[in-house]
């Protein structure tokens, strides 16, 4: 494992078709730091946090985020707060929010609310911009943020949705650096499909992102624009890894690897 540079962090998308005790035991196996958590209300039980508590400590890894509150519209969902008290169970440190609801109003009090939550345990909710969501690029999640007032929610940085939504690495050195807890890191190629093409954009986010190094996106730029040794959450969800390493451990231990060799 490295012993410097940013804490890597196994994404809880590079295995979702493994349980999130199987991430956890597959991120400690392989020699990553740090790991993240999914969170399915309707499987999540007692001893789900239990467990994941329990391998978290054992083996000496960070839970740097567990996800996914999606907002939706109408009233506050239960399950979203839910979310966050498992998170806190288990020691991780940020919540990854994203948003289908189509009034920026109501997002911003939704937000607000579920950051007075997270804080409450020591947490930190982070909104990330997509394509294939109602917070469609970087210039309209800090006008969410601006508006929700809390300075501890913060915005989460995916490489992938920022070059496909328009934004590049320049667009991050106006924002107060405390917006940045973690950022997630991928590759992927220089363009994609056209922004029109929902499907196709959501087909790359889930299938199709490449090892860090074999694409073509600004990663050394967005480095460079980030607060030093900020936290990655590599989330790097490829058809090719699951398909070319079905053995959770072998997966992780991979994509750890390639990291690891960009970085150096």
């Amino acid at each position: 494992m490295a012993k410097s540079g940013p804490l890597l962090s196994l994404a809880a998308g590079v295995m979702p078709d493994f349980s999130p005790q199987q991430t956890v035991a597959a991120a400690s196996a392989s020699g990553w730091p740090a790991v993240g958590i999914w969170y399915d209300p309707e499987t999540w039980t007692p001893a789900t946090k239990i467990e994941i508590r329990d391998r978290i400590a054992d083996a000496g890894l960070v839970a740097l985020d567990i996800e996914v509150i999606w907002l939706k519209p109408g009233v506050d969902d239960p399950a979203h707060f839910a979310a966050i008290d498992a998170g806190a169970a288990v020691g991780a440190r940020n919540v990854l929010v994203v948003s289908s609801e189509p009034d920026p109003a109501r997002t911003t009090e939704k937000l607000a609310r579920l950051s007075a939550h997270a804080s409450a345990s020591g947490m930190r909710v982070c909104l990330e911009f997509a394509a294939f969501t109602t917070v469609g690029n970087i210039q309209s999640a800090l006008t969410i943020l601006d508006a929700a007032g809390c300075e501890d929610v913060g915005l989460l940085i995916d490489p992938l949705h920022l070059a496909r939504t328009g934004g590049s690495p320049g667009d991050l050195t106006a924002i107060d650096p405390h917006r940045f807890p973690y950022a997630q890191f991928c590759d992927a190629p220089a363009s994609g499909p056209p922004p029109s093409d929902v499907p196709a954009i959501i087909h790359e986010a889930l299938d199709l992102r490449l090892m860090p190094g074999a694409g073509a996106l600004p990663l050394t730029e967005l480095l460079a624009v980030l607060p030093r040794d900020t936290p990655l959450s590599v989330e790097l969800r490829s058809a090719a890894l699951r398909d070319g390493y079905p053995d959770p451990v072998e997966r992780a231990r991979t994509l750890l690897a390639a990291t690891q060799r960009w970085l150096r």
